[in-house]
């Protein structure tokens, strides 16, 4: 009883902010609040702004077996960028570890454990080259949409609703939350305030399935980073197989 109290309390305090209150009356499930895709804007440009950094992300996400429990696994990634045309990242869980390299030309996918690589060519921005990896050869990016908002190629003309859901702090930073809906997928972000916006907490919710499960991403920022162009190329180690790069099938 005093436990349930207790969360009662929590629960009651974290949803006493007026301004969330304010938002939750006032919107409608399918009104799109113009604040809310200006503070996407905002934090595409700034995004864009960003010539070289670092990111990483902690994300967990929950799988639904056939009797509707959920489990929940985690994975990182770690990303060093250098604008226009250069990348490199690491997506690690305890079932696998790869590597992604892209120099400007060529883009290789490495797996450390097997020591298998695979290389194509490529050519474009980040954004480009990450969107032309999910498309030719079904490989993805942790939150690669971080690469196309400020673009062309964000998706601001597929939201059914938007709505500013108050603020919250992480990890020490004051953030605006947002709330979206775009078909069956619901996300949410929190976006740091002031003059430089960024990203630092996603949450995504799949409504196609009635379980919704859940993914959420932790970011944090590097802005002044300390690695090397070298980062961007790679090098075969040594017993090391190169592997075809196959394309997706198409549906």
């Amino acid at each position: 009883m005093v436990r349930r109290r207790i969360v009662s309390s929590l629960l009651a305090l974290l949803l006493a902010s007026p301004l969330a209150q304010a938002q939750t009356a006032a919107a409608p499930a399918d009104a799109v609040d113009p604040a809310a895709i200006q503070a996407l804007k905002d934090m595409g440009a700034h995004l864009q702004s960003l010539k070289r950094f670092g990111v990483s992300v902690d994300l967990s996400g929950e799988r639904v077996l056939a009797d509707g429990q959920k489990l929940q696994h985690t994975a990182t990634a770690d990303l060093d960028v250098a604008r226009p045309n250069r990348f490199f990242a690491r997506m690690a869980s305890a079932r696998s570890t790869r590597e992604l390299f892209f120099d400007g030309k060529t883009v290789t996918l490495f797996t450390p454990a097997q020591k298998f690589y695979s290389s194509a060519e490529f050519s474009g921005s980040v954004g480009q080259v990450i969107e032309g990896l999910k498309k030719r050869y079904d490989v993805e990016v942790p939150l690669s949409d971080l690469f196309l908002w400020g673009t062309d190629l964000a998706p601001l003309d597929k939201i059914d609703s938007a709505m500013n859901a108050g603020q919250d702090i992480i990890d020490g930073d004051l953030c605006d939350h947002y709330a979206f809906r775009q078909g069956k997928v619901d996300w949410q972000i929190w976006i740091t305030t002031g003059a430089k916006p960024l990203p630092r907490k996603v949450v995504i919710t799949d409504r196609s399935d009635d379980a919704r499960p859940q993914s959420i991403s932790l970011i944090t920022w590097e802005l002044k980073p300390q690695f090397k162009d070298s980062v961007f190329t790679f090098t075969p180690p040594k017993g090391s197989t190169q592997i075809e790069l196959v394309p997706a099938k198409t549906k």
